[in-house]
């Protein structure tokens, strides 16, 4: 019950600090079930494929910009495979968080009455926070 206390006593630190967990486990699931060389690969790929649309576009070259424009998706396509099965590992344990969450903090938090400005948006705000940090951190594509 301590924890409990703790969790009313301070709402906002609470949300802050349950976020930061919850996206630390998400985060950590990615950099262990993707290949992250291959990711950061597909990125790199990626830059060089738009710097070379660029430069199509400028020459009008409508042929090289199709071929260019076909690879792109296919990259696009393998990044997004690549993200669905740490999403599936994830998201059970994330709606159980926000039902749990959303039982606790039933009011919005600092009395605000816009949903971004309840508990659900300072989740938000922290998780978004929080996964560009750990992912620097981490060398994730």
């Amino acid at each position: 019950m301590v924890i409990m206390d703790y969790i009313t006593a301070y709402p906002k630190l609470s949300i802050i600090v349950i976020s930061l967990i919850a996206t630390l486990f998400s985060t950590l699931v990615t950099k262990w079930i993707t290949n992250q060389e291959h990711l950061m690969s597909l990125k790199k790929r990626q830059k060089e494929i738009q710097k070379e649309l660029k430069e199509c576009a400028k020459k009008n070259d409508e042929c090289k910009m199709k071929e260019l424009q076909s690879e792109m998706m296919s990259i696009t396509g393998v990044m997004f495979k690549s993200s669905f099965k740490p999403m599936f590992i994830t998201l059970v344990p994330l709606l159980i968080l926000i039902y749990w969450l959303r039982q606790i903090y039933s009011a919005p938090v600092g009395g605000g009455a816009a949903l971004l400005s309840g508990w659900i948006g300072w989740y938000i705000g922290a998780s978004i926070i929080s996964s560009m940090i750990l992912r620097k951190v981490l060398k994730m594509a």
